[in-house]
């Protein structure tokens, strides 16, 4: 298992409209990222520098993949397709990132 963590900002005026989308993620979105091995999935605000931590277990084998299989899903396009007009990459994000990953830098269970 491996933990990931990455970053991204938020619209101010779309705040809303992000946190009504999660409160009432889709079925078929939660059920997919279940599909590609990832468990224990969070996402942070925080304010007001309005940005987000994404935050999850990966049990899978090949993380790359995985990601690339949840992008070709149909119903994840049409969720990314609302939730991407409420993000914004951070500068420092390399060319097509959108949510930048994050070093752990330390851990304790």
């Amino acid at each position: 298992m491996e933990r990931k963590a990455f970053i991204i900002g938020l619209n101010p005026e779309k705040m809303a409209e992000y946190k009504e989308l999660h409160a009432n993620a889709w079925p078929a979105i939660l059920k997919q990222i279940s599909a590609c091995n990832i468990r224990n999935y969070s996402i942070f605000l925080r304010e007001p520098e309005q940005l987000l931590v994404g935050v999850y277990e990966y049990h899978g084998t090949d993380h790359d993949a995985d990601i690339a299989k949840m992008g070709e899903d149909p119903e994840t396009r049409k969720w990314w397709a609302l939730t991407d007009p409420c993000q914004t990459p951070l500068e420092s994000a390399s060319p097509g990132e959108r949510w930048a990953p994050m070093e752990e830098v330390f851990h304790y269970d």
